[in-house]
């Protein structure tokens, strides 16, 4: 089944996805540093801790993190549709893989928060491990993104 739209909004759908994510993974970096942040707060003593306390870091990560929960699985979902219409079909591979894979990281990552919330210390650890290899594979999944987009351009 193939969508009949204008050959221009095809054509420039494509772009979409991948600029979408890109931004996704900037996020991503800033999540990981507010992460960064909670972990030191965490760990803090004295002044140092009433100043990390102050930056309201678990309150910024939390949000940050939903906000990108919610855009990584809709942005997963959005390329592929992208793809499907445009070609009828999808290109079973490993930057479609790795996607389905990241979407799957990402919402074990979050279903961890109400453990870490009441102090679970084994969901922080398999929050913080998942989410490293979530970034990981984020960045690979970027570049491989660049040399599909590329292979587009280059068909035009």
């Amino acid at each position: 089944m193939n969508l009949e739209l204008d050959p221009a909004v095809k054509f420039g759908m494509q772009f979409f996805h991948p600029v979408f994510m890109w931004v996704l993974l900037g996020v991503s970096l800033y999540a990981a540093y507010l992460g960064l942040q909670v972990q030191r707060t965490r760990s803090a003593q004295g002044e140092e801790k009433k100043e990390l306390i102050k930056g309201r870091f678990t309150i910024r990560h939390h949000q940050i993190g939903s906000i990108l929960l919610a855009f990584m699985v809709a942005g997963s979902i959005a390329g592929m549709a992208v793809t499907y219409i445009n070609n009828g079909k999808l290109f079973v591979g490993p930057h479609l893989l790795a996607g389905l894979g990241m979407t799957t990281i990402i919402a074990f990552s979050a279903s961890l928060s109400p453990y870490m919330q009441k102090g679970a210390n084994w969901a922080r650890m398999t929050h913080i491990f998942l989410n490293f290899a979530l970034l990981g594979l984020f960045a690979w999944q970027a570049f491989t993104g660049v040399q599909i987009v590329q292979r587009i351009i280059t068909k035009a």
